[in-house]
């Protein structure tokens, strides 16, 4: 049994972790300590796409204790049960189904903003930087990420997308910045992570790539 606290961690956090850690063979049962009830729900959905059996206790407004199990033979919390404590920075890799097929195909995500979606430019940073992480944790990570217009920010100094772009490379993901849009910006001449390329080669990415995702 594994303790997974998560309190304070944004979306994709919780189900990232949930799910690593159910990935491993000798692992059958998680609790999870939440504080909102959107991750509550996310995980639901996590554990019932998988099979799992799900439950969860409401300790308080922003406290959640969320149970997933392998079986219906589950122990609570309050047991004599060793446990071992991980935080959301544990490692390994999602619980993923994934096809020869789909492992050897190049995906592109292009990114032409520095928020993800209209409305809230506060919310639109957040669910970014959100995106970002969650490509991190793929099995099969893109090929490419294109960053232009005001999505070269992103990859300046300062961002605090830095680490995930970092964490992307070390996958293999080229990480490139459109040159143009830098200039435009006036941002640093060189990013802090990945390359700056002209229009040219952001279309010969594309035009090479087996699908492209545009945020």
């Amino acid at each position: 049994m594994i303790i997974i606290d998560v309190l304070g961690k944004p979306c994709p956090v919780p189900v990232i972790e949930a799910k690593k850690a159910l990935a491993k063979h000798d692992i059958n049962i998680i609790f999870v300590k939440v504080d909102n009830i959107v991750a509550v729900q996310n995980l639901e959905k996590m554990a019932g796409g998988l099979g799992y059996v799900f439950s969860y206790t409401e300790n308080s407004e922003d406290s959640f204790d969320v149970t997933i199990s392998k079986s219906d033979d589950k122990p609570t919390l309050t047991e004599n049960t060793e446990s071992e404590k991980v935080s959301a920075k544990a490692s390994g890799a999602l619980l993923s189904v994934e096809s020869p097929e789909n492992r050897e195909k190049k995906l592109t995500v292009v990114i032409g903003s520095d928020a993800m979606g209209s409305g809230s430019d506060e919310l639109g940073k957040i669910l970014i930087k959100g995106f970002l992480y969650s490509l991190t944790e793929l099995p099969n990570p893109p090929k490419h990420v294109i960053f232009f217009n005001s999505g070269a920010y992103l990859t300046s100094d300062g961002a605090n997308t830095i680490d995930d772009l970092r964490k992307l490379e070390e996958k293999g993901t080229e990480i490139v910045t459109c040159g143009t849009c830098i200039n435009y910006y006036g941002l640093q001449e060189k990013p802090a992570v990945g390359k700056i390329v002209n229009m040219y080669e952001i279309t010969e990415r594309l035009t090479a790539s087996d699908n492209a995702v545009n945020i």
